[in-house]
């Protein structure tokens, strides 16, 4: 049996090795250490964080007609209420959201779905410093708007962050103003990255659950340091408020779409005329590919770059501008952010070889008709009601279309709106219009125009889950 001194010397030589190996080891992740509070980022950034408010023009139908003869107590409504007379005059309607300050000129970066259709535009500093705003340009593609104000004295402004160094796990900032409150601040982390939520043709959106609610779009996503690595902009929700998953655009893209507006108005966006679909382990075998890398060309767009470069239905494309693809979103994506003109060589696979193609992008023509107001009549006529916008390719599997169907999407009906009543749907996806092949948005908007001209009404070919059908629109 050991002395007990022995033994109480042999426990203490343990002991003092195991506190040193934890004091060379380096802690695990879960045991890094807690920043205390977040204080002194939102005392710093709180300032540059503004509230929206948009004054919106609404305007209201009701049946223009007598009421009936037998209808019970008739005397009694037309007395005190009198007879329906047509469309009641327009109503405004407030709208709330957030932003931020990104320059000390004043440029203020916020959400498009924030200030679409406004016929005003004011941000308020603090709570009380309320100054109209002017509209510099929107992205409807991407929801960011830029918007510009005179600055007023010792204006506070963010700086932009990388927001491709957040990982799943780290610590994030949302301040916005929530329901109209003003600034508010909730903490959480970046739940995942490149989410994509079917809401646009560029949806690479990083996730959070720190807790966004309605008027927080817009508003600024701060990683610990006080950088803006994203746009608060959605929520997944099936009541309407935060359930802890929320959307930002990442910083990489809306810095670049930002600077695009600030410099010109617009966004330039490339194009090469490809049509994608996903290759899937079946469609790999049936090819005789030993992998399903890369993505299928489904169709090439007559006179495109792409079909000058030499592209052809089939290829397989694993390599653009020197990136190897992996989805069609991705390659998509890829194009979109590339300058027109520029030379990008790409790799594609061709009856099992590989082919090097050189496309020069071009310079895609249909972005500016995604939003209902390009679908009024060309004298300011009835609107529609409709936001269109060209097919998602990744989105085209779901939306069960055949490779090379044409069509555009429906991503907003507007209610009471001449759409709404003729039972179009979001999600819809409108392929003829007056039994004319619908290629773009414009397409659309210009049958409506010359129905309004003609005074009949439209007739849209729609394709709906699994089913085709037409619809007639009254002009």
């Amino acid at each position: 049996m050991p002395h007990p001194a022995w033994n109480l010397d042999w426990r203490r030589h343990m002991l003092a090795g195991a506190l040193a190996a934890l004091t060379l080891a380096p802690l695990p992740a879960a045991a890094q250490p807690v920043p205390t509070d977040f204080t002194e980022i939102v005392k710093q950034k709180m300032p540059a964080v503004v509230a929206i408010t948009t004054q919106q023009r609404v305007e209201e139908q009701e049946q223009a007609q007598s009421l009936p003869d037998d209808l019970p107590f008739r005397e009694f409504f037309r007395r005190y209420y009198g007879e329906p007379s047509g469309p009641r005059q327009q109503q405004p309607r407030q709208a709330l959201g957030s932003g931020f300050v990104i320059s000390p000129d004043g440029y203020i970066v916020t959400n498009n779905h924030v200030v679409e259709d406004a016929a005003e535009i004011h941000v308020v500093f603090g709570e009380r410093n309320n100054v109209p705003a002017k509209l510099v340009g929107r992205d409807p593609a991407t929801d960011i708007a830029v918007l510009k104000v005179d600055p007023p004295p010792n204006m506070a402004n963010v700086t932009w962050g990388d927001s491709d160094a957040a990982e799943p796990g780290s610590w994030v900032i949302a301040i916005g103003s929530p329901f109209g409150l003003g600034g508010t601040v909730t903490v959480g982390v970046v739940s995942a990255r490149s989410r994509d939520i079917r809401s646009g043709p560029y949806d690479d959106y990083i996730q959070t659950d720190a807790s966004i609610n309605r008027g927080n779009s817009g508003g600024p996503l701060f990683n610990a340091r006080g950088e803006v690595i994203g746009v608060n902009t959605a929520i997944f929700s099936p009541s309407g408020v935060n359930i802890g998953i929320g959307f930002a655009v990442p910083a990489r893209t809306a810095q670049a779409v930002a600077d695009q507006l600030i410099r010109t108005g617009r966004v330039e966006r490339g194009y090469v005329g490809l049509r994608l679909q996903e290759l899937t382990p079946a469609i790999a075998q049936a090819l005789g590919r030993a992998d399903d890398k890369g993505v299928l060309v489904a169709s090439v767009e007559p006179g495109s770059p792409a079909e000058k470069a030499g592209f052809r239905t089939g290829d397989v494309v694993t390599q653009f501008d020197r990136k190897p693809v992996a989805s069609g979103r991705d390659l998509s994506r890829t194009v979109a952010g590339m300058k027109p003109g520029t030379q990008a060589p790409a790799i594609v696979l061709r009856d099992g070889k590989t082919e090097e193609l050189t496309v020069v992008i071009g310079q895609r023509s249909d972005e500016q008709a995604t939003e209902p107001a390009a679908l009024a009549g060309a004298d300011g006529g009835k609107r529609l009601g409709l936001a269109l916008s060209p097919i998602p390719e990744a989105a085209r599997g779901q939306l069960g279309l055949e490779p090379g169907t044409s069509g555009v999407l429906i991503q907003r009906v507007e209610p009471n709106s001449p759409a709404a009543e003729a039972g179009l749907r979001q999600g819809d996806v409108i392929v003829s219009a007056n039994n004319q092949a619908v290629i773009a948005p414009t397409d659309v908007a210009k049958a409506w125009t010359d129905a309004q001209g003609q005074k009949r009404p439209v007739l849209l070919r729609v394709k709906r889950e699994d089913q085709y059908l037409f619809v007639a629109v009254e002009a």
